[in-house]
């Protein structure tokens, strides 16, 4: 009987966590870390290459709670230094209030990046979460672009520090689910930032660039 207690506590303490649990899927099984050799998006578009923050402990027992004025002052509040003009670099620490966080580099291994699988892989909290992804977007010329994405559960997206995309309430993620105004993309250098908040779901996000016709954008360097 202790050991029946003692088990059911374990696991009471584990969900309530929202830690990971061992003998599940691996990391290397959704993620390879990022080469030095600049990365180009897949053949329909999609950006696999991410700088992938460990997640932020946000918690809420559901995402009913995720209207656009939650959002917004939840994706705007300050969680660390620089948080909107960082370009990170893989190994990078920073800290959220109790929190000291890492910063890694990923190449994903499917059109959706798994950030669910990214907090199991790495055994951090998975549940109640906000994570942050940031990406650099090389451009042969200006370009005139859609910002295409889905997630779970909400998400907010940045081109070159402006505001490009909300997607609110509670929501799976489904290839093109919103898109964005028309967006330019600069010649040269562009940064990507997105951030992706849950509270009981699998978090995962895929995004794209496409043209005026609704095409794929491929013609682009990523670092």
């Amino acid at each position: 009987m202790r050991t029946y207690r003692l088990t059911f506590l374990l696991l009471t303490l584990l969900c309530l966590t929202g830690r990971a649990q061992t003998g599940g899927p691996t990391l290397d099984q959704y993620f390879s870390p990022a080469t030095a050799d600049a990365a180009t998006p897949d053949n329909d578009g999609f950006i696999r290459r991410w700088m992938l923050l460990e997640p932020i402990d946000k918690p809420n027992r559901s995402n009913t709670v995720f209207t656009d004025s939650y959002l917004r002052e939840a994706f705007y509040t300050e969680y660390f230094k620089e948080q909107f003009t960082l370009l990170p670099k893989d190994g990078q620490k920073v800290k959220v209030g109790k929190q000291k966080l890492t910063w890694h580099a990923m190449d994903s291994k499917l059109f959706n990046v798994k950030l669910f699988r990214l907090a199991t892989g790495l055994n951090k909290q998975m549940y109640g979460v906000l994570f942050w992804a940031v990406t650099v977007i090389d451009s042969p010329q200006e370009q005139t672009v859609r910002l295409a994405v889905g997630s779970n559960s909400a998400s907010m997206w940045w081109l070159n520090g402006e505001e490009a995309v909300l997607l609110s309430g509670d929501r799976r993620m489904v290839k093109d689910d919103c898109t964005s105004a028309r967006l330019t993309l600069k010649q040269g250098r562009n940064v990507l930032r997105g951030a992706v908040i849950n509270g009981p779901g699998m978090s995962d996000f895929c995004v794209r660039f496409i043209d005026e016709k609704g095409n794929a954008v491929t013609n682009l360097s990523i670092q």
